[in-house]
C-alpha cells in the first residue's frame, strides 16, 4: 500500500503520522490518502485521453462524502444505486464536476436531484438524460457469462463476488438480451443508448475482461442491426488490486489502452465504473487493542474495531495486512485479531504475527467500510 509509510517505527500517510490522528479522534477510525484516489481515478482518465469517455466511480465502494467530493472535483461521473443516490445531494453542483447517475436513471431513480440540474446537464449528452416529459435514456446490463478468475491459477472467484454467470441474480441472460434490447426500442417512454456488462470484483486478469468485452461488442452489433442505435458501452467496474497473496496487481493503463484500442473507429463512447481500484489501497482503518485473551487454545488479540466497520473479512474471508502503528518492544507471538462483536464471524485476521500488548495502536490496511 503505497500511501503508507514507516518513519522512525511509525506509520505514516501523507505526512501525518497516524499515531496521532488516532489519538485525536479516537478509534475506530478511516484516514484516507487523496493523493492515493486521486492518482487512481487520473490513471483510468489518462490512459483513455483521446478516446470519448466518463470513469464513473462506484459509489458501493465507498461512499464517503469526503471521497465523493474528491472524485467529484476530478470530473468523475457515479456510478450509483438505490439509496446511494442521496449521497450526491451533497456533492458540489458548480456545473464543473462532470457526474453522472448512470444506474440511478437505470432503476427510476431522479439523478437531477441527486446531483443537482447543473452537474447533470454537463454530462446530458453522454448519459442520455432528457428533460421532464421526454424519453428517458437507459441500457441494460448484459450477464455475458463471463467467469472472473484468479491470474495463473484460473480458479474461479468466491460466489459472492461474481456477477457475471448464468447463476447470478445480476443483469439480463446474453441469450436473452437481444430480446430485450426489441422491448426497449418499442416502449414510448425509453431510448436504448448503450449497453453495460459486470462481470465480478478483485479481477487481476486480463483475459475475463478482453472476453467480456468481445461478448458486448458481438451483442452491440447485433442491437444495431436491429435498427436500434447504440452511443456507448460499459465495461463495468471490478478491477482489483494489490493485498498479499498476488504478486502484481492489474496493469490499470495497459487494460485502458488496449480497450481504447479495440473500440478505435467503432463509434461507440465508454464507459467504466472502477471502485476498488480507486479506493481500495487509499484507506486504513485505525483500531486500538483492548485486551490479549491468551487463555484459550490460541491467542486472540481482541480490539475496538470489528465486522461492523470492515465486513470484508467475516463476509469474504478477505485479508487484510494489519501492522501496529509504532513499532515497539513487545514480544512477537501468533493473534487471532477479532472484534468485539458477539459473533463468531467477527474476526479481522487470523493467525497474525504481531508485537502488541493492550493499549497499543493498529492499522488495517486496504479497508473500506463497505462490503466490495
Amino acid at each position: 500500500m503505497t500511501a503508507i509509510r514507516r518513519v522512525d517505527g511509525e506509520l505514516w500517510m501523507e505526512g501525518v503520522r497516524l499515531a496521532e490522528v488516532a489519538g485525536r479522534f479516537g478509534t475506530p477510525s478511516y484516514v484516507y490518502s487523496r493523493a492515493a484516489i486521486e492518482t487512481a481515478w487520473r490513471a483510468f482518465d489518462d490512459a483513455l485521453a483521446g478516446t470519448d469517455h466518463l470513469v464513473c466511480y462506484a459509489v458501493k465502494a465507498n461512499s464517503n462524502l469526503a471521497v465523493l467530493g474528491v472524485l467529484a472535483r476530478l470530473g468523475a461521473g457515479f456510478d450509483i444505486v438505490s439509496g446511494e443516490s442521496s449521497r450526491g445531494c451533497w456533492l458540489p453542483a458548480d456545473g464543473r464536476t462532470g457526474s453522472s447517475s448512470r444506474r440511478g436513471q437505470e432503476r427510476g431513480g431522479d439523478p437531477r436531484r441527486a446531483l443537482g440540474p447543473d452537474t447533470l446537464l454537463q454530462r446530458r449528452k453522454r448519459t442520455g438524460a432528457r428533460a421532464p416529459g421526454r424519453r428517458r435514456g437507459c441500457h441494460g446490463r448484459s450477464r455475458a457469462g463471463v467467469a472472473a478468475r484468479e491470474p495463473r491459477r484460473r480458479r474461479a472467484h468466491p460466489p459472492y463476488i461474481s456477477t457475471g454467470l448464468k447463476g447470478n441474480k445480476f443483469g439480463i441472460a446474453h441469450d436473452r438480451a437481444l430480446a430485450a434490447y426489441d422491448l426497449a426500442a418499442r416502449l414510448p417512454n425509453l431510448q436504448v443508448t448503450g449497453i453495460d456488462c459486470h462481470i465480478g470484483s478483485q479481477i487481476l486478469d486480463m483475459a475475463p475482461l478482453e472476453e467480456a468485452l468481445e461478448r458486448v461488442l458481438e451483442l452491440a452489433a447485433a442491437v444495431v442491426a436491429r435498427g436500434i442505435p447504440i452511443r456507448h458501452v460499459d465495461l463495468g467496474g471490478g478491477l482489483g488490486i494489490r493485498y498479499r497473496e498476488e504478486e502484481t496487481a492489474l496493469d490499470i493503463g495497459r487494460w485502458c489502452r488496449a480497450v481504447a484500442a479495440r473500440l478505435a473507429g467503432s463509434g461507440y463512447s465508454l464507459v467504466l465504473e472502477p471502485g476498488r481500484a480507486i479506493v481500495g489501497n487509499a484507506g486504513v482503518l485505525l483500531s486500538r487493542v483492548e485486551y490479549l485473551k491468551l487463555d484459550k487454545g490460541k491467542r486472540f488479540a481482541v480490539v475496538d474495531a470489528s465486522m461492523s466497520e470492515l465486513i470484508r473479512p467475516a463476509l469474504y474471508e478477505a485479508w487484510h495486512e494489519i501492522t501496529p502503528l509504532a513499532a515497539l518492544d513487545r514480544p512477537v507471538a501468533t493473534y487471532d485479531v477479532v472484534g468485539p462483536v458477539c459473533e463468531s464471524s467477527d474476526v479481522l485476521g487470523t493467525d497474525r504475527r504481531l508485537a502488541i500488548a493492550p493499549g497499543d495502536g493498529i492499522a488495517i490496511l486496504s479497508a473500506a467500510p463497505t462490503a466490495w
